[in-house]
């Protein structure tokens, strides 16, 4: 969806507003769950999740961090971050050791810093491919959040690249958001081969720490049907909360708003509300 400019409030200058080494050693320690928020498909709600789970647990009171892997940006535009102003993004973070603190944008909304990604990051795939450890770059880059934040959630791209596998080996665990409309499934069992891969040799830890159903209208029996063939399929990992398909959490990205800001009493605020609330739950 494109932006509407003039629609947008608060639009952060990210020079203004960089959190330094200073300010992320001054916060209390934590020990950051790592989350990689993915499915190789498009249009399934990753974006829409990773930043509307994000500001429901920062109201939650939880400090969370976003990382944009995605090169389309949609996490940090969603959030009003102007991509054109961002000097550094998470592609000077994979490829030129720039510090991860000296990209983020802190509170962007309530809670939430963000690690933007430009159009820079979309020849990331290719330049890669050179690079010593290059599996491992961003779960270097990441060591430094560990005890700054409850969460650090990874908008991966709607591939299997090379950034996506940077995301498997970073993350402890992944969140698969699956919408409720036909072939919800088609691709998902490469996805979980390509975890299975990444687990055996590159990360032993990794799980799944849950599914999600996204998109769901419950006036039709197709969306029924998928949530049943979900929930058959990935037992007790899939989420009890359902995000509906509502028109708010569609327009919420153009405003530069997450939806707890944007709507905050409608469906989707609730929604996402009631998913961070089972996310705490899990750990």
């Amino acid at each position: 969806m494109g932006f509407l400019d003039g629609l947008k409030r608060g639009e952060i200058e990210a020079e203004t507003v960089v959190g330094s080494s200073e300010q992320l050693a001054a916060e209390p320690a934590r020990n950051a769950r790592i989350v990689a928020i993915i499915n190789q498909k498009g249009g399934v709600g990753k974006s829409t999740t990773a930043i509307n789970l994000s500001a429901s647990l920062g109201v939650l009171g939880k400090k969370v961090l976003l990382v944009d892997l995605d090169p389309q940006g949609n996490s940090s535009s969603g959030l009003g971050i102007e991509k054109s102003r961002v000097e550094n993004c998470i592609y000077n973070v994979l490829l030129d050791d720039v510090a991860l603190s000296d990209v983020i944008i802190a509170d962007v909304c309530n809670g939430v810093d963000v690690a933007p990604a430009t159009i820079n990051l979309a020849g990331a795939e290719v330049e890669l491919v050179s690079e010593i450890a290059r599996e491992n770059r961003l779960k270097d880059a990441l060591k430094s959040a560990r005890g700054t934040y409850d969460y650090v959630f990874v908008d991966c791209p709607p591939s299997l690249g090379l950034l996506t596998v940077n995301a498997l080996v970073a993350a402890d665990s992944l969140l698969i958001p699956i919408q409720c409309e036909f072939y919800a499934l088609e691709g998902v069992t490469k996805l979980i081969d390509s975890m299975k891969r990444v687990k055996s040799r590159l990360n032993p830890s990794l799980d799944i720490f849950g599914v999600l159903l996204t998109m769901y209208d419950g006036r039709t029996t197709l969306a029924r049907q998928v949530a049943d063939e979900v929930r058959s399929f990935f037992g007790e990992t899939v989420f009890d909360t359902l995000i509906p398909r509502t028109v708010k959490l569609s327009e919420a990205p153009s405003f530069g708003l997450p939806i707890t800001e944007y709507d905050p009493s409608g469906k989707g605020a609730l929604a996402y509300g009631a998913l961070a609330k089972e996310v705490v739950q899990r750990g």
